[in-house]
């Protein structure tokens, strides 16, 4: 489980990650991440969301995939820099996939948001 320090509770905070935050898609889940700045001590924990609106499925669908999908965040938060905020948004596609699918597609969308920008991107 996502230690209860790491999670996004404020409306405003998801708001910011998902208007200024760097954006990767992939087939099952969206990932939004605005970086923090400055001292670790001074930014605090980074902070994980999720959205899983009503498409993805009904309320025990919904409810399975946002407990996987925290149960997979906790093993990235490590990762984060200090202060960051990251917003994970379930495709409808997430009520059906397998468990290492979304895995898979959570990975690979926090390793480009990680990644160093190239030129010409923010």
């Amino acid at each position: 489980m996502l230690p209860s320090g790491h999670r996004m509770r404020r409306r405003d905070d998801f708001s910011l990650a998902v208007r200024r935050g760097r954006r990767a898609g992939r087939p099952n889940v969206v990932v939004h991440l605005l970086r923090g700045e400055g001292d670790a001590d001074a930014a605090g924990p980074a902070l994980v969301g999720f959205i899983v609106a009503r498409n993805v499925g009904n309320a025990v669908t919904r409810n399975a995939v946002r407990r996987r999908l925290r149960h997979l965040a906790r093993g990235h938060v490590d990762r984060l820099p200090p202060g960051s905020l990251l917003v994970v948004r379930a495709n409808p596609r997430a009520g059906e996939a397998r468990p290492d699918e979304l895995a898979a597609d959570l990975e690979s969308a926090l390793d480009r948001l990680l990644r160093p920008a190239s030129k010409g991107r923010r």
